[in-house]
């Protein structure tokens, strides 16, 4: 590898490979370059990710490129010739910009240009060039005319009324070349008016709303026409805002001085601009400053709570419902149980037919599902239409086993048309279950989703980690005491249990279990190095049953490797051609494999489990995984982006399912704590091994969680 900075020019020539992580393209040079070759023959190819280009490479674009180059010598036909390899390079541009292959590629692929495929994009602007936007911003009958060499009379209305609704589309160049990211680019041309490319010209760091990173905008702010803004109050403003998005992230609703603190001093390395950034951000929009507590709120997440607190309010006061006709169907509900109730169980069950809200929350074996099922039976009964949901589509699964009603994911249900009595006659419950998982803004897209007189009930468990997104809906709902809430706490030993109940509960208390190998939860001491192969030989013991949970992807992807190498060394892999080339992935016949992304329309879900079943190619399907819901998905190349070896997943990928064994890499970290080894051990349905070290063991469990820390003001206007 030279360190040395070269440059190329190239037209582009073949696109081996794109995807939403890493696009590569070749190309023949342009101009003779200083380097000379034997032959005098070379090839350039690009490999970087797609974000970090203005636009998607095709063929026949013009592109020079600036960086380090990997030269190799390759075999073509009779004779060798050299490529030019540069992997994510110092600098890469469409040198014809004015080509308007952004144009292009949005026109021919956006839904509001009907008729108007990529061929007949790329002819209307070979037809009129740099005078497109003149043309296309006066629709005028001379205009109209020039175009019908192209395009028919309904593509010409077509390209009009795309037009007006895009005007934005003039700016396409604009923004290439002021490096705002392809992602950032369509999302403005999608969703946003010119008045945005206007305010971004006022003021770049709106950019930040957008998703674009503060320290990138301050690099575009370096530009000539941007210089006036660096040490104003936009800039300060921003910083505040992409602090306060910071404390989002990590899951608070809102934030204090203090923590947003090291943020700003991070960003505007300057304790005085600190101070000024405090005072320029009161009057924005973005937040609400608190001036009794001094705590910094989001609009978004401030309304967001409000909105969801209202109408939990307004449910919580239609109580007392319990009436003769609740009692009968009561009553023939619990007639059909083979057992009788605990007392618990009993005012769990009449407190979810008493009250419009309410929750049934408790520990692993506490009798949850029986107290929903008896429940769901009574609403029934009552001619209530029953509406199940669960976060994850393993976890529907097995509500649908425990409770016999239809269920959905959450994501399906939102996708349906909203839930709306028809008639007086009609009555609605909505069930969401694992609650625990339920962020903010997912629980506040529901109540819009539902019509007011539609009932709830919640069920969880607080004390497992707290959802990825902001807030903890669940556990706030609970600590208000503004919500009818049974926890059930007494866990029912039953002949040959496992003892997995007893044992999350002592860790859900911080207490140590005398024992760390007792009934059937093995403890494997190990060191921190030893982690991945051991977890590796215990899933030998039981493959067909088993999952590994680990903290981080590093692990994961370590413990994944190990096991494939050890159940399935010679499965065949999933090999496919694209652009007449071939590649492969490391996926071999009969892997296990997890999905990282959602494509609702193949029935797969970030986080969706399966086995790769087929490796056998078929024009753009390269094989088939068979997901654990029995439900098959062809693999092509967008799902291809998803897939992930599934031997060892991590705990936030398992929330809301179980698995018959459970396999727990307790490693130390700043996730792992007493919320996280508590919610690992109730993932098992029959066996546990916890591979780690006996002290981190301690460490973990006796502190309180993490979740503690999270700021979430629902609980407050809930008791307001």
């Amino acid at each position: 590898m030279n360190a040395a900075l070269h440059e190329d020019q190239m037209r582009v020539t073949s696109i081996p490979y794109s995807s939403n992580n890493m696009v590569i393209f070749s190309g023949v040079p342009l101009a003779k370059n200083s380097y000379k070759t034997n032959s005098g023959k070379y090839y350039v190819t690009i490999k970087t990710d797609p974000d970090s280009i203005p636009v998607q490479p095709a063929i026949g674009q013009h592109w020079s490129v600036k960086g380090a180059r990997l030269i190799e010598e390759m075999e073509t036909g009779d004779y060798m010739m050299q490529q030019h390899t540069y992997e994510s390079p110092h600098r890469i541009e469409c040198s014809l910009p004015e080509t308007g292959e952004q144009l292009v590629r949005f026109i021919a692929r956006e839904s509001d240009f009907k008729g108007i495929g990529e061929s007949k994009a790329r002819a209307l602007w070979q037809l009129l060039g740099k005078d497109f936007h003149a043309v296309l911003r006066n629709d005028v009958p001379e205009s109209r005319e020039r175009l019908r060499s192209v395009l028919s009379v309904d593509s010409i209305d077509a390209l009009y009324e795309g037009y007006a609704k895009y005007k934005n589309l003039a700016y396409c160049n604009w923004m290439s070349e002021h490096q705002i990211p392809a992602s950032i680019q369509q999302r403005l041309l999608k969703h946003h008016g010119e008045e945005s490319i206007e305010a971004i010209k006022q003021n770049p760091y709106v950019l930040i709303g957008f998703g674009m990173p503060f320290a990138d905008v301050d690099k575009l702010v370096e530009f000539d026409q941007f210089k006036s803004t660096y040490c104003d109050h936009r800039r300060l403003s921003a910083a505040l805002e992409a602090s306060i998005r910071k404390e989002i992230e990590k899951g608070h609703t809102y934030t204090t001085q203090a923590s947003l603190r090291p943020y700003l001093t991070k960003l505007l390395k300057n304790k005085e601009l600190v101070t000024e950034a405090f005072k320029a951000g009161h009057d924005k929009a973005q937040y609400i400053l608190n001036p009794d507590s001094g705590t910094y709120h989001p609009t978004a997440q401030l309304l967001m709570e409000n909105v969801v607190a209202k109408r939990l309010k307004a449910l919580a006061s239609q109580n007392n419902l319990y009436d003769e006709y609740a009692n009968s169907a009561y009553c023939s509900a619990v007639d059909e149980l083979p057992y009788e109730l605990t007392k618990k169980q009993i005012e769990a069950v009449t407190t979810c037919l008493d009250s419009a809200v309410s929750c049934i929350t408790g520990g692993a074996g506490t009798g949850k599902t029986t107290v929903l099922r008896t429940a769901l039976r009574a609403y029934h009964q009552m001619g209530y239409e029953i509406h199940a949901v669960a976060l994850s589509g393993r976890a529907a699964m097995r509500l649908h086993e425990s409770i016999g009603f239809i269920t959905s994911t959450i994501t399906k249900l939102l996708r349906e048309e909203p839930i709306e009595p028809t008639s007086d006659q009609q009555k609605h419950l909505l069930v969401i279950d694992e609650a625990s998982m339920i962020d903010l803004p997912t629980m506040y897209r529901l109540v819009n989703h539902i019509h007011p007189s539609v009932r709830i009930i919640f069920t969880g468990d607080p004390d497992q980690l707290p959802p990825i997104g902001c807030g903890k809906v669940l556990a706030d709902i609970v600590l208000s005491k503004a919500i009818a809430n049974t926890m059930l706490d007494i866990v029912k030993r039953q002949e040959g249990s496992t003892g997995i109940p007893e044992y999350s509960k002592l860790i859900n208390q911080g207490i140590v279990p005398e024992k760390l190998s007792t009934g059937a939860i093995h403890f494997h001491e190990t060191t921190k190095s030893g982690i991945a192969q051991v977890c590796c030989d215990v899933y030998q013991q039981s493959p067909e049953n088993s999952r590994v949970m680990a903290p981080t992807k590093a692990l994961v992807a370590s413990i994944n490797k190990l096991t494939q190498e050890a159940v399935n060394p010679n499965g065949n892999r999933l090999e496919f051609e694209m652009h007449g080339e071939q590649f492969f992935q490391n996926l071999r016949l009969n892997d296990a494999i997890l999905f990282t992304q959602n494509h609702y329309d193949k029935g797969i879900q970030n986080g969706s489990l399966g086995t790769l079943t087929s490796v056998e190619s078929s024009g753009e399907s390269y094989g088939e995984v068979t997901l654990d819901t029995g439900d098959k998905v062809e693999v092509t190349q967008s799902v291809l982006d998803c897939m992930e070896l599934g031997y060892a997943i991590t705990l936030h990928k398992a929330q809301g399912s179980q698995f018959p064994r459970i396999i727990i890499a307790l490693q130390k970290g700043k996730i792992v704590d007493r919320a996280w080894l508590y919610t690992a051990i109730t993932r098992a349905e029959n066996e546990i091994h916890i591979v780690g070290c006996s002290e981190d063991f301690r460490a973990i469990t006796c502190p309180p969680s993490n979740s503690h820390k999270r700021n979430s003001y629902l609980r407050e206007i809930l008791t307001s």
